[in-house]
């Protein structure tokens, strides 16, 4: 990194710009493009999501105060119009490129970090948010007869709690058709609710060798075939094989599943989950799914802590522009908590560090003492002096 540079400058040398450019190239994103870059495009983004912009005038006046710390990544402050044009018309699939090349850097501090559980499977969970978007602004994005809207369907890794893949369609997609375009590695394990539901999808899980955990829906046809051993000292009620009955059912997944029913003391509630993974204890099946909600809580700290409920743009193209943007934001704040010593509260760790974007002080050293790392003294031009004699 640079020696003397502000923290929102060495959050973006974490981007290779030789690979940003060739992802440029491949998506044809300059295309006919004069002056204003991808790369200009992309540090005005970012800013609005670790700076919490609210507006373009708050982005691009936001970036003028500050364009004498930005000189040296080749960036300056934007025009209003000319962000807006780019937001409207550059590709969004660049961003998902970015997102993913982000992605992998991620993943590589994951390895070798302590597990929740025991078992050496990938474990994912799946769900999807709805974001509410102004019918009379968005005429694109159809929900209700007086609503607009549009879902992001996430896939968190836990191994770091990272955001996997994504999704973003309009409002009515269903989940379980969504879930289609997500990939499903041989033996890992795939949790989500009863909204996911379709058994030609649980069908297609055991062909590939994927095991899922998920709810049992009250309407469920099925027939035991053979009842495990219940633990005496759990709170397992009833572990067992299971069939599915009915024609179509039957057709889509004519295999051996598993229904576990367990007793939750703290909420006095009774569940009862449905599996194609016959091998592991019941408890750790109820387990399994008690992690989902670590998914819920990421759509809850995306919410509040970057910018994907209110847009800068109103085009279809733009909305997903800021929407992996803040994908990418959040990955470069997990990306900080898995590199620092301490471990950082993602709400402390985004405030302090918008708080503190263009101050100079070394990175690495901060995410690991932020109270006590001293400041590096900005660049000064030096004055030379002339020898009149």
């Amino acid at each position: 990194m640079l020696k003397n540079s502000s923290l929102f400058s060495q959050l973006l040398q974490l981007f290779d710009r030789n690979e940003f450019a060739r992802m440029v190239r491949d998506h044809q994103a300059e295309y006919k493009a004069k002056g204003f870059s991808c790369w200009q495009q992309f540090v005005s983004m970012l800013f609005c999501q670790i700076g919490r912009a609210n507006s373009l005038s708050e982005i691009t006046k936001g970036l003028a105060t500050c364009a004498g710390k930005l000189v040296h990544l080749g960036n300056t402050a934007p025009k209003k119009s000319t962000l807006a044009y780019a937001n409207e018309h550059r590709p969004w699939e660049l961003y998902q490129s970015v997102f993913f090349s982000l992605l992998g850097k991620a993943q590589e501090l994951t390895i070798g970090k302590k597990r929740k559980f025991r078992f050496k499977n990938k474990l994912y969970s799946i769900d999807a948010t709805v974001i509410d978007l102004c019918l009379n602004m968005y005429e694109w994005a159809k929900f209700r007869a007086r609503k607009g809207a549009i879902k992001l369907h996430l896939r968190l890794d836990h191994d770091g709690y990272l955001p996997d893949y994504a999704v973003i369609t309009d409002g009515k997609r269903h989940e379980a058709r969504a879930v289609r375009n997500f990939n499903f590695a041989p033996d890992s394990i795939t949790v989500f609710d009863k909204a996911y539901i379709d058994y030609s999808l649980f069908g297609d899980l055991c062909r590939m060798g994927a095991f899922f955990v998920t709810r049992l829906k009250e309407n469920a046809f099925y027939h035991v075939a053979e009842y495990l051993a219940v633990p005496n000292s759990s709170n397992v009620i009833l572990d067992a094989i299971i069939e599915l009955d009915g024609f179509y059912s039957a057709q889509k997944c004519p295999f051996h599943l598993r229904i576990v029913t367990y007793y939750d003391k703290e909420n006095d509630r009774t569940f009862t989950f449905l599996t194609n993974n016959l091998n592991l204890a019941a408890t750790t099946i109820a387990g399994i799914y008690k992690e989902r909600w670590n998914i819920e809580t990421f759509f809850k700290a995306i919410k509040q802590y970057l910018k994907i409920k209110t847009f800068v743009g109103t085009s279809p193209n733009a909305v997903k522009t800021q929407i992996w943007t803040a994908l990418i934001s959040i990955l470069l704040l997990k990306y900080l908590q898995l590199k620092s010593k301490i471990a950082w509260a993602l709400s402390i760790l985004t405030t302090l560090l918008r708080m503190n974007l263009f101050t100079y002080k070394d990175l690495m050293s901060w995410i690991d003492d932020p109270y006590n790392t001293p400041p590096i003294q900005p660049p000064e031009a030096e004055q030379l002096s002339l020898n009149l004699g």
